[in-house]
């Protein structure tokens, strides 16, 4: 019912305006038409000629005439006669009598019996029109109701009770709620904080990489309040127009404050928190105005007591440092990638509602999804779950999993390309390459799938996971050995094939990347404990341009070539030493994935416990002759 009157709604203001064009047609057209004054001997005289091609008559018996139109046919199409004749039958009786013979087009009207008739529709057009452009005047203006050239009223939604979602719905992030949660104490009783004379935080800024969770989490933090919640995005407040952001700004602090305590969420706050003054072509008038309106709502000369501000971004580098200043953001709070752990817990808030095969086990799932954020775990469960359709299966199976897994890390596997012999044993023995080397490394990591597949832009992959997830620090000797396992694959080519393809750009592009932050950024090579580079947070120039700050000579830069040049190489001789000294194990790899195209854990570990049998038997014997 609701969405049918929206409907009407909408439609009333466009059924008025074309009801005022035809009515501005239909009196244009009156207005158009050429009249001719004509006596009643003239009209004798072309009724007898036979000139009369119409004729209408409309009796008048207040005034005891009739009235007469027609046209003759001499006239255009916009012209026509007007004539009155005395009240009496003989006269409209030879009038009719000539008609007829003649065949004239004759139209006889009723007289009209009211004279308010008359008033009408000589005065129904004009307070159509008028009625119309006041109608539609105030509905562009929004009547107080936003709208059309309501540009200053608040974009800003309201929530009365908070919306449905609780912190139950929102796995792990154990230690953001707990910051969160003094938001809700207080709007649930203020006075337990202000006898001690606390002072609650009037901003809270959820930042974190995207799909963390930051927008589930203020929602979470409004249903567990019960308080009005209003919620906008920082791009609503920006319009063509200066001042219309400002003025928003305005209008939304006017309206929380009449339902106070309540939250405001406001949602990639860096559409109009951007650092001010910065840019090669200069400030953004409206989007300064903007902030600075937003700055002084939050703490000016105005108070804004029980309206607390919940904003996230995922780049509060490019923020204004009065933005994240005590007393308007007083708090922090970074939403990081799950750990193993809270991955679980997504898996299973995310997994209610999907018919899961028993096999189907959501911690081997979480271990296998280091760096997946909460987005990327929904995604990977509905991808599974539309496979599962697509195949016709009544539940989801591990399969299922196993390839929605590699759709959202790589894309959709390209059966139907075609692939050469040649590519596919080149492909082959790269990816085993990379096998080996994280199966023969002590701190490389544990090789989890291989395929070679073509997926995306990658003609094959192979999987590899931390052992241990950390987060925190990583040692030169594990930076070492990554390197040295994204380059098996050029390694294996050179080895096996006895020619390099184009495949390993991609693990070039990620080893000399960490060479290049060991000797710039962590201080692990021969130049010493010296930070020669940092990452900039200077993005408005464009990232092209400043993408890192250097601070050294010219001299020193050939220095850090050279060391870069030191690590990767050794790392390469290293890796040559271990392909060499392994090269059964990677021809066995390299033929099976030429077989099966794709090679699971249990049967990579098949193969390489196979193999290490096989070499003890041989070691036996020829210790035996």
């Amino acid at each position: 019912m609701k969405k049918r009157n929206s409907i009407t709604k909408n439609l009333t203001p466009y059924l008025l305006l074309l009801l005022v064009l035809a009515v501005v047609l239909y009196v244009f057209r009156v207005a158009n038409i050429k009249k001719h004054d004509i006596t009643y001997i003239e009209f004798v005289k072309y009724l007898e000629k036979e000139e009369v091609e119409s004729l209408e008559i409309t009796p008048k018996s207040s005034e005891s005439v009739y009235y007469l139109k027609g046209k003759l046919e001499k006239y255009k199409d916009n012209e026509e006669f007007d004539l009155i004749v005395p009240f009496t039958d003989s006269v409209v009786e030879d009038i009719l009598t000539e008609s007829n013979n003649q065949q004239i087009d004759l139209k006889i009207n009723k007289e009209p019996s009211n004279l308010w008739l008359n008033l009408i529709f000589n005065f129904l057009p004009i307070v159509i029109i008028l009625g119309s452009i006041v109608y539609l005047t105030r509905a562009m203006m929004g009547n107080g109701k936003g709208g059309t050239l309501d540009f200053g009223r608040s974009r800003a939604k309201l929530n009365q009770e908070g919306g449905k979602v609780t912190f139950k719905d929102v796995a792990g992030l154990n230690e953001e709620k707990e910051e969160v949660k003094e938001l809700i104490d207080f709007l649930k009783n203020p006075k337990k904080f202000q006898k001690l004379g606390a002072r609650i935080p009037k901003g809270v800024l959820l930042v974190g990489p995207p799909g963390t969770g930051k927008t589930l989490l203020a929602k979470a933090v409004a249903g567990e309040a019960k308080v009005p919640f209003y919620y906008i995005s920082g791009s609503d407040f920006v319009e063509l127009f200066v001042g219309v952001g400002a003025s928003r700004v305005r209008d939304m602090f006017k309206q929380a404050k009449q339902t106070a305590p309540c939250l405001i969420f406001i949602d990639e706050i860096d559409a109009v928190g951007r650092q001010r003054g910065t840019g090669l072509g200069g400030g953004h008038d409206e989007r300064e105005q903007t902030l600075n309106q937003l700055l002084t709502e939050m703490d000016g000369f105005g108070a804004n007591e029980g309206i607390i501000i919940i904003a996230a971004t995922n780049r509060p580098d490019v923020l204004d440092p009065a933005l994240l200043r005590p007393g308007r953001f007083d708090r922090q709070v970074t939403v990081n990638l799950p750990d193993v752990r809270e991955r679980e817990a997504i898996l299973n808030v995310h997994a209610k509602g999907k018919v899961l095969s028993e096999e189907v086990k959501l911690n081997h799932i979480a271990q296998r999804t280091p760096g997946y954020s909460g987005a990327d775990l929904e995604n990977l469960l509905n991808e599974a779950a539309l496979l599962a359709v697509r195949r016709n299966k009544e539940e989801i199976t591990m399969e299922e999993m196993d390839e929605a897994s590699d759709r959202v890390l790589m894309g959709p596997a390209k059966v139907s390309r075609k692939v050469t012999p040649y590519e596919k044993k080149v492909v082959a023995y790269h990816e085993s390459g990379h096998a080996v080397l994280g199966i023969e490394l002590p701190n490389g990591e544990e090789v989890h799938k291989i395929t070679i597949i073509p997926r995306g832009m990658a003609g094959g992959y192979t999987q590899m996971l931390p052992k241990e997830e950390r987060t925190l620090i990583m040692t030169k000797d594990e930076l070492l050995q990554r390197i040295t396992s994204y380059l098996g694959g050029r390694v294996s080519e050179e080895l096996f094939i006895g020619e390099i393809s184009t495949g390993a750009s991609d693990d070039f592009k990620r080893a000399t990347s960490i060479a290049r932050s060991m000797v710039t950024e962590y201080g692990m090579s021969d130049l010493g404990p010296v930070q020669f580079e940092h990452k900039s947070g200077e993005v408005f120039l464009g990232r092209d341009y400043t993408n890192t700050t250097k601070n050294y000579s010219d001299t020193v830069a050939l220095e850090i070539d050279k060391e870069v040049r030191k690590i990767i190489n050794e790392c390469y001789e290293n890796a040559k030493k271990i392909l060499v000294k392994n090269k059964e194990l990677v021809e066995i790899l390299a033929k099976t994935l030429e077989e099966k195209e794709t090679l699971t854990k249990e049967e990579i570990e098949d193969i390489v416990k196979n193999y290490k049998n096989d070499n003890k038997k041989t070691k036996t014997k020829k210790e035996e002759e």
